[in-house]
């Protein structure tokens, strides 16, 4: 159609919803991040090349190798606890945390007033159901050990299975060491660790858990390990091999998330995306959360909710779409509707005690 032949009111609408594309387009791409809001960084794929990290262009202005990219300097260790404390739930982890932050410091000490210490290991074993915050405390703990001047950089590799073991003889001690040179002055985090337990003949997971326990002997004071996994299998996988059961004696639980917790989870992510629940939309998503957390493991905990969410958005997104005008305002309001569209009920239904939908929402 000819842009002349389109009215200025449809201009408007066509602009509007461009904005609403896009808005909607941001916000999901943001969910690809963990629910705290920080990408892990992954061995699995090839970064990006940039201008800023291609090594291609190897040298400066003055004809010099670049530096290798700077390390981040450490953090304060109780600006730290304080994120930790934000955290929603994971009250015993947290807890847990500051134990062991409290033993470091004090092994530090001692280590600096000349007194014998005992052998302190820190490699973790985290367990839990998906979605219960066991990859974000591990970065935490990363970030952590570097404030405490325990590990040089910081950084937190995570890798599973295809990460390390590659399909030929040879070949998985190559690709896992490769993985461990990555993660050297940071953590290495290894997610369904007992995967490498396999019992096939011709399986080579014995062979990267073998080259991880030489690495972490080799490289003992600038090299953290944590596995990760449901529990149950975790105790199974440790206690499978003398190698791992005498190298990981520190076992972190984290619980699965109560409703209420979820709740908050999802209000932070409104809050990050610049959302508001209106109406009786909060009671709505608790609803939601309630009827689909039928368990840890299927819902997901933090992740279940972040699809809820999602699910929301391109929901608000429809709403939105259908309307002549929508204000900055608008934009930003997550409504009961919004709600009961994502839960696949009818245009304008409430279950009970909520009534009807767009009334409650011309009342709030």
């Amino acid at each position: 159609m000819d842009p002349k032949e389109i009215s200025k009111k449809d201009q408007v609408i066509l602009q509007q919803l461009e904005v609403i594309r896009t808005m909607t387009e941001h916000n999901l791409s943001r969910m690809g991040t963990d629910f705290w809001g920080t990408p892990p960084l992954r061995t699995d794929r090839p970064a990006e090349k940039t201008p800023e990290n291609n090594t291609a262009a190897s040298t400066g202005n003055d004809g010099t190798k670049p530096p290798e990219a700077q390390t981040p300097p450490p953090e304060k260790i109780e600006d730290l606890q304080a994120e930790l404390d934000g955290y929603i739930g994971l009250e015993a982890v947290k807890k847990e945390v500051k134990n062991l932050i409290n033993m470091v410091r004090v092994y530090q000490m001692r280590r600096e007033n000349g007194l014998p210490t005992t052998d302190l290991s820190l490699h973790m074993v985290f367990s839990g159901n998906p979605g219960t915050g066991k990859t974000t405390v591990a970065r935490l703990m990363a970030r952590i050990y570097h404030a405490l001047g325990i590990l040089s950089k910081g950084q937190l590799v995570e890798v599973d299975r295809s990460g390390l073991v590659a399909g030929y003889v040879g070949q998985t001690a190559l690709k896992t060491a490769k993985v461990i040179e990555q993660a050297l002055g940071g953590v290495l985090f290894i997610d369904e660790a007992y995967a490498l337990n396999g019992k096939a003949e011709n399986d080579f997971g014995q062979e990267a858990i073998d080259t991880i326990l030489k690495a972490m002997d080799d490289h003992r004071d600038d090299l953290v390990v944590i596995v990760a996994g449901y529990d149950g299998l975790m105790d199974d996988f440790i206690h499978s091999n003398p190698g791992l059961e005498s190298r990981f004696n520190r076992f972190l639980h984290f619980d699965d998330y109560t409703v209420d917790e979820m709740i908050d989870i999802f209000k932070m992510q409104c809050k990050k995306g610049c959302y508001t629940l209106v109406g009786q939309a909060e009671e709505m998503v608790r609803d939601f959360i309630r009827e689909e957390n039928t368990g840890g493991i299927t819902f997901g905990n933090a992740r279940g909710v972040r699809n809820i969410f999602e699910q929301v958005l391109v929901h608000q997104a429809n709403r939105l779409a259908g309307l002549e005008q929508v204000s900055r305002e608008a934009l930003m309001e997550i409504t009961a509707e919004d709600v009961l569209m994502a839960r696949g009920m009818e245009e304008g239904t409430v279950p009970p005690p909520y009534g009807d939908a767009k009334n409650t929402e011309k009342k709030a």
